[in-house]
């Protein structure tokens, strides 16, 4: 299956440097690119990709306000997609903003080509993690910052022991593979208690549980 990807970006020569590497790889497409976020909104409407290169600041309409679009309730296409950030700053306090209104990760504009296909194949593929140890300290660093929200005792309660301390180990960045070794399980057990973790909690993928550990006190700031 190809992966469709719509890239949103107010520099031209991003743009196309994206467009073009990853046009270069198998199962990967680039269907369409925007110059702003309000673009970026009327294009994955109307081209229904399957991952949004969002950068984080743009003119007009920024990325951050672009994604809660995009992922809001009013949206009209036929599938949501995974958005990942584009940043300058690995630690960007518009990044913390950005996974808060939905998105599935984050990638320095820097990094190297192979990263960025590999990038959006995960995001793709619903694993939006990208590197726990980074997605951690990111969140970390915001989330003592930040107003918690208030927990849904009802979500956590629908957790079993066991998926809460999966969850709390999601909370502190940790992989499948570490989790597999915390709790002297098989790592197949942990995926399966990660879907289900997911699930109770209406979370889209893993950011977005850490988002949630953070915010319901199971996780705390480092």
């Amino acid at each position: 299956m190809t992966i469709e990807v719509l890239i949103a970006d107010d520099q031209a020569m991003v743009r196309a440097g994206f467009a073009a590497l990853l046009d270069a790889h198998d199962g990967i497409a680039v269907t369409g690119q925007a110059t702003n976020g309000a673009e970026a909104v009327a294009l994955s409407t109307r081209l229904d990709p399957d991952v949004i290169l969002m950068d984080v600041r743009m003119p007009e309409l920024d990325g951050i306000e672009a994604t809660r679009r995009i992922l809001g309730p009013n949206y009209s296409a036929a599938k949501v997609p995974r958005i990942l950030m584009l940043t300058t700053f690995d630690i960007d306090d518009y990044v913390y903003d950005a996974l808060q209104a939905g998105a599935s990760g984050f990638l320095l504009k820097d990094a190297l080509p192979e990263e960025l296909v590999h990038a959006v194949r995960v995001i793709a593929a619903g694993d939006a993690l990208l590197s726990p140890s980074v997605t951690r300290r990111l969140i970390a660093q915001f989330a003592s910052q930040k107003p918690r929200a208030t927990a849904s005792s009802s979500l956590l309660a629908d957790l079993t022991d066991r998926e809460r301390e999966v969850l709390i180990l999601i909370g502190q960045g940790r992989s499948n593979t570490e989790i597999a070794a915390a709790l002297f399980i098989a790592e197949q057990t942990v995926k399966t208690h990660v879907g289900k973790v997911l699930a109770k909690i209406g979370a889209r993928d893993r950011v977005q549980a850490v988002i949630f550990a953070y915010n319901t006190g199971l996780a705390e700031p480092a």
